[in-house]
């Protein structure tokens, strides 16, 4: 028997992404229209265009004469997307609404972020969009082709690593609150911070199979049209995540 015809073992490790996990689809009943995987990928096509324009507003301001106006903008930004983000993964219904102002709030912090970066690495910005990009259609095509299938153990070891990393990013912000420097080494351009931030791409760009098995699954589960906007906003915070990662991680190798 495969993982998949184990319910047990489906609905614990089908996908490490908080946001997209069996029980998300389980008790969703269609009474209109249902969940398609193309609606779900036009749903992420307008999500991604809300981060592009309020990228394009801090990202301005930080290359204005007075760059410090874009860091407002970029914390409202930051409490913003995290409490539309609990919003929408609560409230799943609210999704077609939560999940457009989940990405425009997210495109602040991103286009601050991005401009910081750029500022000291020129073309950084560039590079990491189409890494980002470039990975996605990659791994998309081989989850298509069946080169990449979420196995047992292939969901497990992903879930397990993305855990660990939680949590020693969790660590190592609390050490930096309270005055113990945090964990430095993930910060360093030296061949283990570079090692580190390679590793933690890898398992960002992974997630992307367990998000696209996830999706697909809901949508043969006849789940209500609105989870397309759902699966769109899970997506998304994959693509962020694993976005900055590859943005911290050339950040690292220009540093050498």
């Amino acid at each position: 028997m495969s993982y998949l015809e184990n319910p047990t073992v489906a609905n614990i490790f089908r996908s490490s992404n908080p946001v997209l996990k069996d029980k998300v689809f389980t008790g969703q009943i269609a009474a209109g229209e249902v969940m398609t995987v193309q609606g779900t990928v036009n749903k992420t096509g307008i999500l991604l265009l809300c981060v592009v324009a309020t990228a394009a507003w801090t990202w301005g301001l930080a290359h204005s004469e007075q760059p410090e106006a874009a860091l407002p903008w970029m914390l409202g930004g930051l409490f913003g997307g995290l409490i539309t983000c609990l919003v929408t993964v609560f409230k799943k219904e609210w999704s077609p609404l939560s999940a457009p102002i989940y990405a425009l709030f997210e495109g602040l912090v991103l286009g601050g972020i991005s401009a910081l970066f750029e500022k000291s690495y020129p073309g950084i910005a560039v590079e990491s969009v189409a890494l980002t990009f470039g990975v996605l259609f990659v791994l998309l095509l081989a989850y298509k082709t069946g080169l990449i299938r979420a196995t047992r153990g292939f969901v497990l070891g992903i879930v397990c690593a993305t855990g660990a990393i939680a949590l020693v990013y969790a660590a190592s912000m609390f050490m930096r609150l309270f005055g113990f420097g945090g964990m430095s080494f993930l910060y360093a351009s030296t061949p283990l911070g570079i090692g580190i931030s390679v590793f933690v791409v890898i398992i960002a760009a992974l997630n992307l199979i367990l998000d696209f098995d996830m999706i697909e699954r809901g949508a043969s589960m006849g789940a209500p049209k609105y989870m397309e906007w759902y699966g769109a906003f899970a997506l998304m915070v994959t693509l962020i995540w694993l976005y900055m990662e590859i943005l911290r991680l050339l950040g690292k190798i220009r540093r050498r």
